[in-house]
């Protein structure tokens, strides 16, 4: 039997959200365990004009190391899912799935400062602390919630899991 490893992913969609989180969130099971998700939170596009962004924070359990399961399961599931990579970093998508967190480590620095991975990270992992600054999430999600424009929206998903 493999190692297991815990990873908090941030799916994101703004390209028929409704449909495309609950069927990234089914593809995702069949490669691991979600053992927790956050609320589902409402942003306005970043970076471009567009649609408003869903954003939805799992806590996932697989035996994948980090390099698999991006390369196995992460970018197969935003493919099948119609995610169109351009050179516009900020384009409208289907699915956008980030690994913000690996077996207790914070994956990428740039993802401090984005409120629609910290505040639904904040819903699940609020202890959770910066390590060169030792806030936790939770202080800086209240910080960036009185930056940017975000609602949590009840109810969308009846169940993600």
């Amino acid at each position: 039997m493999r190692e297991t490893h815990l990873a908090y992913l941030n799916l994101g969609s703004n390209i028929q959200p409704k449909t495309n989180l609950p069927k990234a969130v089914a593809l995702l099971s069949k490669f691991g365990e979600i053992k927790k998700t956050s609320s589902v939170w409402e942003s306005e596009a970043v970076g471009a004009d567009g649609p408003n962004y869903l954003n939805v924070c799992l806590l996932y359990q697989c035996e994948f190391t980090l390099a698999e399961l991006k390369e196995n399961v992460v970018n197969p599931i935003e493919s099948a899912l119609g995610r169109v990579r351009s050179g516009n970093k900020f384009a409208a998508r289907t699915i956008d799935i980030d690994i913000v967190v690996f077996d207790g480590e914070f994956v990428s620095e740039d993802n401090w400062s984005l409120a629609y991975i910290i505040i639904p990270l904040a819903d699940i992992f609020p202890r959770y602390r910066n390590p060169k600054t030792e806030e936790s999430i939770a202080v800086i999600a209240t910080r960036l919630r009185k930056q940017v424009w975000m609602e949590a929206r009840h109810g969308v998903f009846t169940d993600l899991r």
